[in-house]
């Protein structure tokens, strides 16, 4: 009789921590349990304690899964460079598909995960480098936006990128509570143009999003 293939660990893991952020996306925190996971993924029951003693390092594991799958999904849009022919925005496109299968559960289960580091600095650690990642590269996209020869004072890109910034994370919120106010990446191009056309207008450009101590010590 052939022996038996152990499992690779690496991949199970991997198998375990997915199982548990689709068990997030369902069911929420509250939700989340080693026999879950167990259960979700199709192994025998014990499985997931034996990879991952406690929730704690269950859960800390899953947030190292998310950022891993995160950084692949935007190397992914870094690697395919930026595109000048009227088609739509790489940031468009990552944000449209994060309110779709397969990467909706994986946004719902971010915010699951969000709170969670709101009581764990180690998970929020983990989960920041994702973050700054996708901040880098919204930044990069709204200087695209910008009118073709603009240079602008560094505050005022600070000011785009945080309101558009704000403003996507608004609206994948809503993807979550499966509200499709956007439904293609052309059409969020044209919302964040907007935007970014209003601030450029606007008098308080450069102020709108810094910190009154900042902008006294700018005016000095």
């Amino acid at each position: 009789m052939p022996k038996r293939r152990k499992p690779n660990p690496d991949q199970r893991r991997r198998e375990l921590c997915d199982a548990a952020i689709q068990l997030l996306a369902d069911d929420g925190a509250k939700g989340l349990s080693h026999l879950k996971v167990d259960g979700r993924a199709g192994v025998p029951d014990g499985t997931t304690s034996f990879y991952f003693r406690t929730r704690s390092a269950l859960l800390h594991a899953v947030a190292e899964r998310m950022v891993e799958l995160d950084l692949a999904a935007l190397q992914t849009v870094a690697d395919s460079g930026a595109v000048d022919d009227g088609s739509a925005s790489a940031l468009a496109k990552v944000v449209i598909q994060s309110g779709e299968e397969p990467q909706l559960s994986r946004t719902r289960a971010r915010y699951e995960m969000t709170i969670q580091a709101t009581r764990d600095p180690a998970i929020g650690a983990t989960l920041q480098r994702a973050v700054d990642a996708f901040t880098k590269l919204h930044h990069d996209i709204v200087v695209q936006l910008l009118p073709h020869g603009a240079e602008l004072d560094p505050a005022v890109v600070d000011d785009l990128s945080n309101v558009t910034l704000t403003f996507i994370n608004g609206l994948m919120l809503r993807f979550v509570h499966g509200d499709r106010i956007i439904t293609s990446p052309e059409q969020l191009d044209a919302v964040l143009s907007a935007i970014v056309a209003g601030i450029l207008h606007s008098k308080q450009q450069g102020q709108l999003t810094h910190d009154g101590a900042a902008l006294e010590s700018r005016a000095k």
